[in-house]
């Protein structure tokens, strides 16, 4: 486990198009489209004006503590958006970069490269869910806040051109808050992804050709028949123990906040009061009620899956060097 700090830095290097520029464009073309709309505006300022009545000048004079409040909450929501949409692009460059973790290099023959050197089987393995669990969130965290910052500026300097100062807004919102609630809460979520980083890895490392249909195809044909034995009154798996529950956890636990419901932490039968739609988004990411999360049977039952696919990828990893392909 020596190695774990270089082994995180080869996974990395081999693999910075998804883990740094995947986000790096998504927030980009964020950034990009506000903008454009910002032009866009400028550009049809006076027709807008006409037919609704309405521009930033006329807001220079009639600003309360209220609006500076509720400005400072919609700059908030901002961050959420942006760190939420780059939270997508991560789901599916995580769910990619777990299928081939340990298949590629058997493809390409580098596998017996790499046992040639002392580094062991756990500590690859742990290397590369610890690079999905960890490195790959943080990384997409700096870059959508960096991002955010750029937001605030453009937002900023749009509001000052018409004479409106968005300083109080600008600091009675909360970036640097936002970006610790979102660390803080990462512990949580690592936990929760574990099934899924388990599951893909097991596969990544058992298939001698095609990962994506055994990690996927097999859950679909579990559900379908579990569904259809239903259908005709055959013994098959419900509630809590529903398959669709139990395979969609598997597959799509990686994706950033998946274990928050609408109006809260949804986890089987617990629902963890989180509220977006609060006067303070920020309150509403209490670390306090992030972790009500650990409370649950769901979560830690989940954990123990995890590790044993873990265990059952790190086991084929030392006795499968070859592919079909």
């Amino acid at each position: 486990m020596n190695h774990l700090p270089l082994l995180l830095k080869r996974e990395y290097w081999e693999h910075r198009g998804g883990f740094l520029w995947t986000p790096v464009w998504i927030t980009a073309a964020i950034l990009i489209i506000t903008a454009m709309g910002i032009v866009s505006a400028e550009m049809f300022s006076t027709k807008t004006q006409v037919h609704i009545g309405f521009s930033l000048d006329e807001l220079r004079g009639s600003i309360s503590a209220e609006d500076i409040a509720q400005a400072a909450n919609g700059l908030d929501m901002a961050q959420l958006a942006i760190t939420g949409i780059a939270g997508i692009g991560l789901f599916f460059v995580t769910f990619f970069y777990l299928l081939g973790a340990l298949y590629d290099d058997r493809r390409d023959r580098s596998v017996l490269f790499w046992k040639s050197l002392p580094i062991s089987d756990t500590a690859t393995v742990v290397s590369k869910a610890l690079a999905a669990l960890l490195l790959m969130p943080v990384i997409m965290l700096v870059v959508a806040t960096l991002a955010y910052l750029v937001f605030l500026v453009l937002i900023s300097l749009w509001a000052a051109v018409h004479g409106v100062n968005p300083m109080p807004a600008v600091l009675a919102s909360h970036p640097l808050g936002m970006f610790l609630r979102f660390v803080a809460a990462l512990p949580a979520q690592m936990l929760w992804a574990l099934p899924a980083v388990g599951w893909l890895l097991f596969w990544s490392a058992f298939a001698r050709s095609k990962p994506f249909l055994w990690a996927v195809l097999l859950p679909i044909v579990a559900i379908a028949a579990n569904w259809w034995l239903g259908k005709i009154g055959g013994v098959h798996l419900t509630g809590d123990l529903n398959l669709g529950t139990i395979l969609g956890r598997l597959l799509f636990s990686i994706f950033p906040g998946s274990w928050l419901g609408a109006n809260g932490v949804a986890v089987g039968a617990t629902r963890i009061s989180l509220n977006l739609n609060d006067d303070h988004v920020v309150g509403s990411l209490d670390p306090t009620r992030i972790y009500g999360l650990l409370t649950t049977a769901d979560l830690w039952i989940g954990v123990i899956g995890g590790l044993a696919l873990l265990a059952g990828a790190i086991w084929l990893r030392g006795r499968r060097v070859e592919t079909s392909v």
